[in-house]
């Protein structure tokens, strides 16, 4: 097996990577050996890749006009494959362990004022009621269960702080609404504890009773948000409706799921959550990922001080 093959295997077994995140790392590793060496087929010599190399790529990948941001994640995926061939001794050293990299913009993420996360809870049922009055939903059981199932999971994100794939990968046995919380599986299938406020909590309610007229698969491992045939509904399904609601009820159109949880972390750090507790919420890694949101919540005190007070200019 070529060292390729073996840290895709390694991605796999050992670090339990997801099928998008593996076949990333294999284009990359394609994209450098087609730049750095168009003339060969199948390149295998790693050993002569050297500093002058990596830097040579990071230009080459600029030339051809990639965002910072894809740079830096090209090159981060090229380090670690070089990073498991120098733990197997394919390769003395790793040539891209000391490279600078363009430095990251820093865009602060953006997120939602709390009337606009509640006004975007509202309008799956709002859009639905007025499809099935004017004719161009399927029936007022379709309509009613699927601003209720979307609802719901729009409620589950914001109370939370989810990404989308974890909102609905969630299984009936993930959520407890006796105790208000929910079973999460994040990156790195690693687990974590997220609560489930009263909005939540009554949303989940409510779709639940319209979910039992759409399945009768009520074990522990099947899926708590379904599509109408009863099977789990996915991502891109939610988000092509999202594009309605937004649509429907004149909230801005660059809305997103992920919006809704950088809207949890930036409400949560506001109102006096400890950065540590969030971290945990979110399911960060690294407490520096969590940060960011406080320099979001400084730029709001910025702009309330530089707008309120007399002297701020």
């Amino acid at each position: 097996m070529n060292p390729v093959e073996s840290f895709l295997q390694y991605l796999t077994h050992e670090r339990q990577a997801s099928n998008h995140t593996i076949e990333s790392y294999r284009q990359d590793i394609a994209q450098f050996v087609q730049l750095m060496y168009p003339k060969e087929t199948d390149f295998q010599d790693w050993k002569k890749v050297d500093v002058f190399t990596a830097r040579s790529l990071v230009i080459e990948l600029q030339k051809i006009g990639l965002a910072k941001t894809s740079v830096l994640r090209k090159i981060s995926a090229i380090r670690s494959f070089f990073r498991f061939m120098e733990r197997e001794d394919i390769v003395e050293k790793n040539p891209f362990s000391g490279l600078n990299s363009p430095r990251k913009e820093r865009n602060l993420p953006r997120f939602m004022s709390v009337d606009q996360v509640s006004g975007l809870a509202d309008a799956p049922a709002l859009y639905w009621k007025n499809a099935a009055e004017s004719g161009t939903a399927k029936d007022d059981d379709s309509a009613a269960f699927a601003g209720a199932r979307d609802s719901a999971l729009i409620e589950v994100i914001y109370s939370g702080g989810l990404r989308i794939n974890e909102a609905v990968s969630l299984n009936l046995s993930d959520v407890n609404l006796i105790s208000d919380i929910a079973k999460v599986k994040g990156k790195g299938k690693k687990e974590r504890l997220c609560a489930l406020g009263g909005p939540a909590v009554k949303a989940i309610r409510a779709y639940m009773k319209l979910r039992k007229l759409r399945t009768s698969n009520e074990r522990n491992n099947a899926p708590l948000f379904v599509n109408k045939l009863g099977t789990r509904l996915t991502a891109r399904s939610f988000q092509r409706n999202l594009k309605l609601y937004l649509k429907a009820t004149g909230l801005p159109p660059d809305l997103t799921p992920h919006k809704l949880r950088h809207s949890f972390a930036t409400h949560m750090l506001d109102a006096g959550a400890d950065l540590r507790s969030v971290q945990e919420l979110l399911g960060h890694e690294n407490l520096s990922t969590t940060q960011i949101y406080t320099h979001v919540s400084a730029e709001r005190l910025k702009k309330a001080y530089n707008k309120a007070h007399p002297h701020a200019k």
